[in-house]
């Protein structure tokens, strides 16, 4: 996740996630075992609005 294209698409949905709705999702049934925890970790660090 550290390469540039990646960083801009981290960047990218922080941006959108202050003016809009939207929500990854994925079919694991744990997210602790998952990773939707890492990306929600990594949003947050982007400046992302997380619920």
């Amino acid at each position: 996740m550290a390469s540039p294209e990646a960083r801009h698409d981290l960047e990218l949905l922080a941006a959108l996630s202050l003016t809009a709705n939207f929500s990854v999702g994925c079919y694991c049934e744990d997210e602790a075992h998952c990773h939707r925890s890492v990306l929600r970790e990594l949003l947050t660090e982007s400046g992302a609005a997380v619920e």
